[in-house]
């Protein structure tokens, strides 16, 4: 994937509750990533994180959690994981249907409004262009009218098959 199509910190969803940002979100063709600031001094072993395949679940171990939400859409649990790295927590969500475009990242967390969306959809479907067409760069590329959807235009995007995985490493 090129580097100029990733997210980057000022693309990031912020979601807020009550004039305070709990954590912030943004999304690729094949993950979810959740940023969450930590209180100062915690660090990673006393941390809890449960990733299934439609839920989320992370706080501090021994504590309720901070929080305990359905995700928007499934998650491939066996190829998601958390880190905690200069006092944040990052926890990557890898996308179940790939190329799906989430409007949020947790549900009842709201929603992207339709501009935001629409530019999310944009920026995957020219990850998808670069994935799939590497050497060529979409990064000026624009479109006319609305933005195809990323997961189904000319016959969706495809995961890699274990023969390309194989050969990858």
């Amino acid at each position: 994937m090129s580097d100029k199509l990733a997210p980057t910190e000022e693309e990031r969803h912020v979601f807020s509750h009550q004039g305070q940002k709990v954590y912030e979100w943004d999304q690729t063709l094949e993950e979810v990533n959740i940023y969450v600031d930590v209180p100062p001094g915690v660090k990673a072993n006393i941390l809890f994180c449960d990733i299934e395949a439609q839920h989320l679940k992370f706080g501090i171990k021994g504590n309720p959690p901070f929080l305990d939400q359905k995700t928007f859409a499934k998650v491939a649990t066996d190829e998601s994981f958390w880190t905690l790295e200069d006092g944040t927590l990052h926890i990557q969500l890898t996308k179940m249907a790939k190329a799906q475009t989430w409007i949020s990242a947790l549900e009842g967390h709201g929603q992207l409004d339709p501009l935001t969306a629409e530019s999310d959809q944009k920026r995957l479907m020219l990850e998808r262009f670069q994935q799939e067409n590497p050497g060529f760069d979409f990064s000026g590329a624009s479109f006319n009218g609305s933005v195809p959807d990323p997961r189904t235009f000319m016959g969706g995007a495809r995961a890699k098959t274990y023969f390309e995985l194989r050969f990858m490493l």
